[in-house]
């Protein structure tokens, strides 16, 4: 609901835009004009002045100061601001009054003038003519104090952009990374492709869907929840390199660090391992914070992470054994880890299967403590329904995750591909969601039916974009980094 405050300046100024409309101006033309933006402008500004060459210019107005029969105004377009300088006897009483009484702060205009340097030295325009291009009905967020509540941020995220510059250099920056993320393997010959988002059967992570209807046939679909296993089937048709830069659902809570919407690669490469994986992963995110003229050493919540590679590694349960003195290998039986995790704080619930406790003492309990990137490597069986297991260690899978500033950045290990390991660890994921776990695993048969055709030794990687974008702009809430989060709507 607007604030009385807004809602007197609304009113204020559709009297304006009716007067406009009775002077016959019409307050929402479609074409525009322009010879230079603000910043080439400014670039050219000596040669320009010097040469009386008229610019015209386009943007929105975030200022005006009467002064005398004289108005100053701020100029902003998508590349800079600049200041203009509208004289009565230049433009004409007519003229200089409509502008005067009708145009407010938060209109664009179009203004064709000539350049010069005031007393002060600031770099103006003289207007000689102007153009209405839109009539703003809400005033702008107050210049001085700008936009803070993080309610009416996060909503109405174009009032976030237009108060907070910085705001803007995030998106900027996000856009940046996804651009160096397609460089980097593109050059590396991997190919991009794109996936269904509606599937029959939601697989490629453990997570609950969001379910659709599709009338035509009648048949329910799920919004996937990540791309993974259709990549591979990619892979098994002959691609060797393959990646999609992927929008997921996953139907979950909402903190700091997850959205129900989010945005990730994956990429599968053919004939490598995790162990490559774990050296591509080191060059790409290098090549990433070059491409932002930062790093390797960057600050994160009153912090210094050191990107330099290569990376600290530990195993899963080196990882366990350090940080809650819990050694896989020597657990009994599922009691044993029951009263072990227990005993280090951790809240169990009712039926919770082993392979959750592991996950979750490692979420709550270790992630936490790995600022540096770390890759942790070798994760149990039961917490990798899809990767390949270690000759040497069954019960562990070549699978490793960087973790960053106490985050999951990426997921990645050899793949799965004998098929009949893979039908028996889905029905081991089956079994789990019969027991109450609603983030298990389906049985996807056209899926291990593609595996019998064949998939060679293959590595497959994933990196959440929205969480490296919070993590390399300091920001502790990827809300942040997310142009439009889920949010409850208003009642």
């Amino acid at each position: 609901m607007k604030k009385s405050k807004d809602l007197d300046q609304y009113r204020f100024r559709l009297e304006k835009l009716e007067k406009l409309k009775e002077k016959k101006i019409n307050a929402f033309p479609a074409q525009a004009e322009r010879t230079h933006t603000i910043k080439q402008a400014l670039a050219k500004f000596e040669k320009l002045a010097k040469n009386n060459k008229e610019v015209t210019i386009l943007g929105r107005l975030k200022s005006l100061r009467l002064h005398g029969g004289s108005l100053f105004c701020d100029l902003e377009d998508a590349s800079d601001s600049i200041q203009i300088y509208l004289k009565k006897n230049k433009l004409g009483p007519e003229k200089y009054n409509l502008f005067k009484n009708n145009f407010d702060i938060g209109d664009f205009i179009q203004i064709t003038g000539l350049l010069f340097k005031t007393k002060r030295g600031e770099e103006t325009v003289l207007v000689h003519d102007y153009k209405l291009l839109t009539k703003a009905l809400m005033p702008l967020p107050e210049k001085w104090h700008g936009l803070s509540d993080t309610e009416v941020r996060f909503r109405q995220r174009y009032l976030d952009l237009i108060a907070n510059p910085e705001v803007k250099a995030i998106f900027e920056k996000r856009s940046l990374i996804v651009r160096a993320i397609r460089e980097f393997l593109d050059r590396r010959g991997f190919l991009e492709v794109e996936t269904p988002v509606l599937q029959s059967i939601p697989g490629g992570a453990n997570a609950k869907p969001f379910k659709t209807h599709h009338k035509a046939l009648d048949i329910d679909l799920y919004l996937r929840i990540a791309p993974e296993l259709f990549l591979k089937r990619l892979i098994i048709g002959g691609f060797e390199k393959v990646y999609e830069i992927a929008r997921c659902f996953r139907n979950e809570g909402i903190d700091h660090s997850h959205n129900p919407e989010f945005t990730q690669v994956e990429f599968y490469w053919a004939y490598a391992d995790y162990e490559d994986l774990m050296q591509l992963t080191e060059q790409m995110i290098g090549h990433i914070l070059d491409s932002l003229k930062i790093g390797p050493k960057i600050k994160y919540e009153n912090r210094t992470i050191d990107f330099k590679a290569p990376f600290k590694r530990i195993s899963f349960n080196q990882a366990l054994k350090k940080y809650v003195a819990i050694d896989l290998d020597k657990i009994k039986n599922d009691k044993e880890l029951i009263k072990k995790a227990k005993n280090k704080g951790l809240e169990i619930e009712k039926n919770e299967q082993r392979g959750s406790i592991i996950d979750n003492l490692f979420k709550k309990l270790i992630r936490p403590n790995l600022i540096n990137p770390t890759f942790v490597i070798d994760y149990p069986t039961e917490i990798s329904p899809l990767s390949k297991k270690k000759a040497t260690q069954p019960n562990y899978t070549e699978r490793f995750q960087l973790i960053a500033g106490g985050q999951e950045l990426t997921n990645a290990f050899s793949e799965l591909n004998d098929p009949l390991d893979q039908k028996e660890r889905f029905m081991a994921q089956e079994s789990l969601r019969k027991k109450g776990d609603q983030e298990a695993q389906r049985i996807d048969e056209s899926f291990i039916e593609a595996l019998t055709y064949g998939m060679p030794p293959t590595a497959g990687f994933g990196l959440g974009i929205d969480r490296l974008t919070a993590l390399l702009t300091n920001r502790h809430n990827i809300k942040e980094v997310i142009l439009f989060p889920t949010l409850k709507p208003k009642k």
